[in-house]
C-alpha cells in the first residue's frame, strides 16, 4: 500500500490507494540479470555504450584545451561479477571472501583482495585517450583508505599512468551525485575541458560539468 497525505491547518487526509499489481518477484528479477549477463547481452550492451564514447573521444579530443574524461571504477572501468553472483546482487559490506563463488562475499574483503578485472572495451578506450594525449582521471565512490588496493588493482589489470584517482574523504557519505559533480568542477577550475564523462549510474553522470556523458548498463544494483 501507498499513502497519499494532504495536510492542512487543521487536519491531514491521508488516502491508501493498492499497488495495481504486486512487484516481480524477488527470485524471478535474480534469475533475469544472470541470463542477461551470461547470454552475452550486457557485455554487447556495455561494449556498444564503451563504443560511442570512444569514437566522440576521438572526434572531441583536438579540438579543446586540456581535454580529459572522467571515468567510474565499478562496473566502469572494473567487473565485480564474481561479488555481485555470490550475492544475488545483495549487498554485504562486511565478512570475508572465502567460499567463491558461493556467497555470501563481503563487498569490502572483494574489493581488498584486487581481484576485479578490467572491461576490455573500457581498458581499449582508456588506451586510446591517453595515445590522443587526453587526461584520464577516475572518480569513484570507494574512500580513502582503498587508494593503495584500487590503485594495485588497475595496474593489475593492464590499467596506468593516469592523471588522477579522486576517492571519497573518510569522513565522507554523501550521495554519488553530490560528492562527484563538484569534483568535476574541481578540474574544469583547474583548465581541463572534460570531453566525456562516462558510468554506469544516473548519479555518476549528475550534476554536469561535462561535454557530454554516457551511461553504461547495469541492472545489477543503484547508488542514488
Amino acid at each position: 500500500m501507498k499513502r497519499i497525505c494532504s495536510l492542512s491547518i487543521m487536519t491531514v487526509l491521508c488516502i491508501s490507494t493498492a499497488y495495481a499489481k504486486p512487484p516481480e518477484n524477488i527470485s524471478d528479477v535474480v534469475s533475469a540479470a544472470i541470463a542477461y549477463h551470461d547470454s552475452g547481452a550486457y557485455q554487447r550492451d556495455f561494449a556498444d555504450v564503451v563504443g560511442q564514447a570512444q569514437q566522440w573521444i576521438k572526434e572531441q579530443a583536438g579540438k579543446v584545451i586540456k581535454p580529459a574524461i572522467v571515468l567510474d571504477i565499478d562496473e566502469t572501468t572494473l567487473s565485480n561479477w564474481e561479488e555481485l553472483r555470490a550475492n544475488q546482487f545483495a549487498y554485504f559490506p562486511d565478512g570475508t571472501c572465502d567460499h567463491l563463488p558461493q556467497g555470501p562475499c563481503g563487498v569490502l574483503s572483494w574489493e581488498r583482495s584486487g581481484r576485479s578485472s578490467a572491461f576490455p572495451p573500457m581498458k581499449a578506450l582508456i588506451d586510446e585517450a591517453q595515445r590522443l594525449n587526453v587526461s584520464v582521471f577516475f572518480v569513484t565512490g570507494r574512500h580513502e583508505n582503498e587508494r593503495i588496493i584500487t590503485s594495485d588493482n588497475l595496474k593489475k589489470s593492464g590499467i596506468s599512468h593516469w592523471d588522477g584517482l579522486i576517492l571519497r574523504p573518510m569522513n565522507s557519505y554523501t550521495s554519488a551525485a553530490s560528492y562527484k559533480a563538484p569534483v568535476r568542477a574541481s578540474l574544469e577550475q583547474k583548465g581541463y575541458t572534460i570531453i566525456a564523462n562516462i558510468g554506469d549510474q544516473a548519479s555518476d553522470l549528475a550534476g554536469g560539468h561535462a561535454m557530454k556523458s554516457f551511461l553504461l548498463p547495469n541492472p545489477f544494483y543503484r547508488i542514488p
